[in-house]
């Protein structure tokens, strides 16, 4: 049973090496994420780190350091994706509420379309348990929040923690 465990603990480790990340220490969440308009595929919503811009589910939207702005592919592929998926729409001119950003698309890896902001492709993160939850904020520091304008957010959340 122990060598079946360790398998798998080994396994979840190998995909965070090979998805570019490493593990890190989790940021607390947001206690008022903010709502979305239904059909908006961004949104703004308000969180520990300020305004921030959120997928049309209220989830937390990234961008990855690794990426290459205004580029037409994304950089994260096969594990990476599956621990950061693509923020995705069926529409050329995806709808968006409070962003002010040049919100675009690329063509997505897995198909379809991935949103982009100020040429940026977007991801939400795997880990973030609802609507609001920042905990990919500086993963791996090549991960960050964006703000309405589409400027990444290099600030940490408030942990009310004090040194």
């Amino acid at each position: 049973m122990r060598k079946g465990i360790s398998a798998a603990a080994g396994v979840s480790v190998a995909l965070l090496l090979l998805a570019g990340c490493s593990p890190t220490e989790t940021p607390p969440v947001t206690d008022e994420p903010g709502t979305v308009t239904e059909g908006a595929e961004l949104a703004v919503a308000t969180s520990d780190l300020g305004e921030i811009v959120v997928d049309g589910e209220g989830m937390t939207v990234y961008v990855f350091d690794n990426d290459t702005q205004g580029t037409d592919r994304s950089a994260c592929e096969d594990a990476c994706a599956a621990l950061w998926p693509a923020v995705i729409t069926e529409s050329d001119a995806p709808t968006v509420e409070g962003v002010t950003g040049t919100v675009g698309t690329i063509e997505a890896i897995e198909g379809g379309q991935q949103v982009t902001l100020n040429g940026w492709p977007l991801y939400t993160y795997a880990d973030d348990s609802g609507p609001g939850d920042v905990a990919g904020q500086a993963f791996n520091d090549v991960w960050w929040v964006v703000d309405p304008s589409g400027e990444k957010i290099t600030d940490m959340p408030d942990s009310g923690f004090s040194y």
